[in-house]
């Protein structure tokens, strides 16, 4: 009886979280965008305006084909990841500061204030990523993928890298000011290293390592080989990316259950 009890309060547990969770998303959204359902529509909006003006610009400067495969397709499925890579890090910057007068509420704490905004941007990004891809395929630039799954599978994976470095960038942004001021910077410096407009075997083999052991990268070569099949060459490790992001959740939620005393409310 006390077992069953005890699962009771481990599930009114999790419920009381989602609920707390789901309030401060729709908490953001009202900030953010107004009470008004176009603002609740821009969520999604931005982030395919951003992926639809880059793609147009690369289309047009660059030649069709990129080692044979459409450049078009090429943009849209490495500028999708990337636009949730860097608006999870633009978002997680001093967001508990931001936010700080929500932990009064016992039921509040920082990881769910992270865990709300990174779950925004990432459901953002990918609806508005669907949006481009769909527009894409409606005027006959880019064909049906090869395999959903993997693209389902590959973009899953850029959420969750997505998702630990909210949490980091969160946590350490509290700790020091230095990280604030060079995070815009570093994020742009990473650019290479996201594999979002080069593939793995683009490049000379004995350098393959270096994007390979970007978590970031590898997500991105599952989504384009889902998306070409076996004529993208992809190189990926799903084992190598799963234990990589495991250990930086660990990491990350320790930093962001830890972080309360760091936090300035204004």
């Amino acid at each position: 009886m006390s077992k069953m009890m005890s699962l009771k309060e481990v599930i009114g547990l999790f419920k009381l979280q989602y609920n707390v969770i789901v309030a401060l998303i729709y908490r953001e959204l009202n900030t953010r965008f107004g009470r008004e359902n176009i603002g609740f529509l821009w969520f999604a909006g931005e982030p395919a305006l951003f992926c639809a003006g880059v793609a147009i610009v690369w289309t047009a400067i660059r030649s069709p084909f990129e080692h044979g495969l459409p450049m078009t397709a090429i943009v849209i499925t490495g500028y999708v990841p990337l636009t949730m890579w860097r608006h999870c890090i633009g978002r997680s910057t001093k967001a508990f500061e931001a936010n700080g007068s929500l932990l009064f509420h016992r039921q509040v704490t920082p990881v769910d204030i992270i865990s709300a905004r990174m779950y925004l941007e990432i459901i953002g990004t990918i609806a508005g990523g669907i949006v481009v891809y769909l527009a894409a395929f409606v005027m006959g630039s880019i064909k049906l993928p090869s395999s959903i799954g993997l693209i389902v599978l590959g973009l899953f994976f850029q959420a969750w890298f997505s998702y630990n470095t909210g949490l980091l960038v969160a946590s350490l942004s509290e700790r020091t000011e230095l990280l604030e001021k060079v995070v815009g910077m570093a994020s742009y410096l990473a650019l290479p290293l996201t594999g979002a407009f080069v593939m793995v075997d683009w490049i000379p083999q004995k350098y393959r390592w270096i994007l390979m052991s970007s978590p970031s990268s590898e997500a991105i070569e599952m989504v384009r080989a889902g998306q070409f099949g076996f004529a993208a060459h992809a190189h990926y490790d799903i084992t190598y990316t799963i234990c990589v992001n495991f250990i930086l959740t660990i990491i990350g939620l320790h930093l962001t259950m830890t972080v309360k005393r760091y936090i300035i409310i204004q």
